[in-house]
């Protein structure tokens, strides 16, 4: 997605930078193009100034993706650029320049390079200054060189940057947390032994046996008196008495 998305926007960048290209169909092997811009634009090392260049590749069999841009007329070597592949899926007939998004105030950085009916073109590698700004702008690696001199371009090798997330200005990094202090161990104590419980709680005192009961129920308790006993025997005599006076009286 990345990939389309950022076509898109850098074929409406061209749209915006007025370049005007104007390819020499005759010199297939070198890719002999004239281009005309009308804003300064960004390449490797360089930043053209409005006006036209002619762009073609090295003279070399072995290395097909060095790229040399000139002033127009081809009789002064403004700067050497080191490219890899750029393959595209429908090749077009006329010449095509993809670009980088860059920050509002900043030129247009051109990315790659196509010839006409040619299904890959060549797309530039920036120097570590540049590629790092612009991967974390377009949120995408890209190609990036150690080469410092048209000289080192033989032997330099390109390596794909490292996409970091951009961090706005005024965000203040968030403060690291604070170190959490380790529990400092506690020697256990031993739990003190139970009290310990009363003998008679623990082991309740017998209760005594009950007492057997007196075989004698009716005896009265030593200490009781016989002035009742003597008056009912009394009371009985006086009553046999009167029952003899009767029955006397009635045999007469």
């Amino acid at each position: 997605m990345n990939c389309f998305r950022n076509t898109a926007t850098v074929m409406i960048a061209g749209a915006v930078c007025m370049v005007g290209v104007q390819p020499i169909h005759a010199d297939e092997w070198n890719k002999k193009t004239v281009m005309t811009i009308s804003e300064p634009l960004q390449v490797p090392n360089k930043v053209l100034d409005p006006g036209k260049y002619m762009m073609k590749l090295l003279d070399s069999p072995s290395d097909r993706h060095i790229v040399q841009i000139f002033n127009e007329d081809g009789s002064k070597l403004i700067t050497t650029i080191l490219a890899i592949p750029n393959y595209r899926l429908k090749p077009t007939g006329k010449t095509e320049f993809n670009f980088w998004e860059v920050p509002a105030g900043q030129p247009s950085a051109l990315r790659a390079w196509f010839y006409p009916g040619d299904n890959f073109g060549q797309e530039f590698a920036y120097p570590p200054s540049m590629s790092g700004q612009l991967s974390k702008y377009n949120k995408t690696s890209m190609p990036t060189t150690y080469a410092e001199s048209d000289k080192d371009l033989s032997t330099a090798k390109v390596e794909q940057t490292t996409v970091e997330p951009m961090v706005e200005a005024s965000a203040a990094p968030a403060p690291a947390p604070a170190p959490v202090p380790e529990p400092t161990p506690v020697a256990a104590t031993p739990a003190p032994d139970p009290a310990p419980v009363a003998a008679a709680a623990a082991s309740p005192e017998p209760m005594p046996a009950p007492q057997a009961a007196s075989s004698n129920q009716s005896e009265l308790p030593h200490t009781a008196s016989t002035t009742p006993a003597l008056a009912l025997v009394g009371l009985a005599s006086f009553g046999f008495y009167l029952m003899l006076t009767a029955r006397r009286r009635r045999s007469q």
